[in-house]
This record gives structure tokens, sequence and C-alpha cells, in this order.
């Protein structure tokens, strides 16, 4: 990881925690996106917004699931820091060259109310194409 790339995700993390986000995206020593959504809107929202501009940044999210993570392998997402990752999620980002690190491990994402797997997990099982995951959770959010 590039010096830079180490200032981005420290950048990201640090933001994340400091100031209550869900989710925080730098790149080139500034935030391109920072959101306080609940589950994937706020990673479809940052790819509605800034698309391209993504590639290459660094990424900090609360949750980071098999969902998420094929959201940032979509964006081009270099580094991935998740509050919590589901074991699903690190096969799937480091099969694409994605730096990991989580702060806590979990066998799954849950739903909010803790009793099944989360609807954006469910949408994705099975899926290993990050355009076949975008399509079908923009249908499963928006739809």
């Amino acid at each position: 990881m590039s010096t830079l790339a180490l200032g981005d995700f420290g950048l990201a993390k640090r933001t994340l925690s400091e100031e209550g986000l869900s989710l925080a995206v730098a790149k080139n020593g500034r935030l391109l996106f920072k959101s306080k959504s609940r589950g994937v809107s706020d990673l479809l929202a940052m790819i509605r917004e800034i698309g391209q501009l993504a590639e290459g940044a660094s990424l900090a999210d609360n949750i980071v699931g098999r969902a998420a993570a094929l959201l940032c392998v979509y964006s081009k997402i270099t580094n991935v820091y998740g509050v919590t990752m589901s074991e699903g999620a690190i096969p799937i980002l480091k099969a694409n060259g994605i730096h990991c690190e989580y702060g806590t491990l979990v066998p799954k994402i849950l739903n909010r109310e803790k009793n099944g797997i989360c609807p954006f997990e469910k949408a994705v099982l099975g899926i290993e194409n990050p355009r076949d995951a975008i399509d079908k959770l923009k249908a499963l959010k928006f739809g």
C-alpha cells in the first residue's frame, strides 16, 4: 500500500469514527463521500454521486458484508475497513486485490431485528459478478 493510500485509509477510518458516520470514502488526501445512512443505500448513493472517482479510493464502513464487498469491487475501491465485517466479504475483497481490515469479524450480517440474514446479503447469495450484484441491490432498494 502506498504512503498516500495509507493516508487515505487512515483518513477514511478516522472520519468514520470521529464524525459518527456509517460510510467515509477518501482519495488523494481528501474526503470524496460521507454518509450517515444505514444499510447498502449509502454505498449505492456513493456510486451514484461519485461514480468513477471512487476508483483507487479507501473506504471505511460500519458494516461490510458480501453485498458491500461486491459494491466495493464494482467501484474499484482499493482499501476497505469494516467496523464489522462478515466472513463472506473477505474472500471477495481479497480475490479482487482489495486490502481489507476490520474491527469485528462475524459469520454473517443480520437484519435489523437480528432474527435472520440481512435482506441485501440474501439478495447477493451466490452472486459473484459485481455488475449483477449492483443490479440486484438497486432493484431491491428502489424496486
